[in-house]
C-alpha cells in the first residue's frame, strides 16, 4: 500500500483528501506543521507528499524546500487559484506538480495516481546512460557529470533520462508534459520550462553554450551530449 503524507492546516481539507485518498487504497497520514511534515520525511518511508502552501510556522515553501535537501519523493503542492507566483515557486524549489484551490476531490485523485504510476515507472526501468561526462544510474536514481554527483528531483530526472534516451530528438513541450506528468496533467507548458532551467542549472550548463539540453526555437527541447 502506498503511503501519502498531507499536510494542511484547514481540517476540512485534511479530512476531504484522506478520505479520497483512502478509498482509492491509498495508507494516508496527516500533519498541519510545515516543520513536522519535514520530520517524518526524514524518518518514514512516503511514496508522495501533498503539501500546502499557506501553513503556520514554516510554510509550504520553505518545507518543500527543506525536503528537497535530503529526498526526491515526488511533491504536489495545493496553492490558491489567484497566487501564480506561488505555483512557480514551488516548481522553482523541487515541487513536482500542484492543484489549485478550491479543487475537485476526482482533479486531486487524477493528479496522485499519474505522479505515482511515473514514479513506479520510473524505478522499474533498467538500463544506465554514459554519455560525454553524464552517467546516469536509472535503477539508484543517481546522475554524475564529471564525476561529480548531480542532486536532482524525481521530475527533473525524469525529464533527463526521457531526453538522454533519445539523443538528437526533438522534444515539444506538449509531448514533455505527457511524457513526464501524464496526460491527466491540468498544467501548461510553464511548466516544463520551469523544471528545465533547474535541470540546466544542475547540470552546470552554459545558457549561450549548453552542453546537454539545447532549446530548440519554436520547438521545445532535445539533448546534445556531444
Amino acid at each position: 500500500m502506498q503511503r501519502v503524507l498531507v499536510v494542511d492546516d484547514e481540517t476540512a481539507i485534511l479530512e476531504l483528501v484522506s478520505y479520497h485518498l483512502s478509498r482509492e487504497g491509498y495508507h494516508v497520514e496527516t500533519e498541519e506543521n510545515g516543520q513536522t511534515a519535514v520530520h517524518r520525511v526524514s524518518k518514514e518511508p512516503f511514496d508522495l507528499v501533498i503539501l500546502d502552501v499557506m501553513l503556520p510556522g514554516q510554510s509550504g515553501l520553505d518545507a518543500c524546500r527543506a525536503i528537497r535537501q535530503s529526498t526526491d519523493i515526488p511533491i504536489i503542492m495545493l496553492t490558491a487559484r489567484k497566487d501564480e507566483v506561488d505555483r512557480v515557486l514551488g516548481l522553482e524549489l523541487g515541487a513536482d506538480d500542484y492543484v489549485t484551490k478550491p479543487f475537485s476531490p476526482r482533479e486531486l485523485i487524477a493528479r496522485v495516481k499519474a505522479i505515482l504510476r511515473r514514479s513506479q515507472k520510473g524505478r522499474e526501468e533498467t538500463g544506465d546512460i554514459k554519455v560525454s561526462g553524464l552517467e546516469v544510474d536509472v535503477e539508484r536514481r543517481s546522475v554524475e557529470v564529471d564525476g561529480t554527483p548531480v542532486n536532482l528531483t524525481f521530475t527533473e530526472f525524469e525529464l533527463l533520462t526521457i531526453m538522454a534516451r533519445n539523443p538528437g530528438r526533438a522534444f515539444t513541450r506538449d509531448e514533455l508534459l505527457v511524457r513526464v506528468w501524464g496526460e491527466d496533467f491540468y498544467g501548461d507548458s510553464r511548466t516544463v520550462d520551469v523544471h528545465v532551467r533547474h535541470l540546466r542549472e544542475k547540470l552546470k550548463e552554459d545558457p549561450q553554450n549548453p552542453r546537454f539540453i539545447e532549446t530548440v526555437r519554436g520547438v521545445g527541447y532535445r539533448f546534445s551530449g556531444q
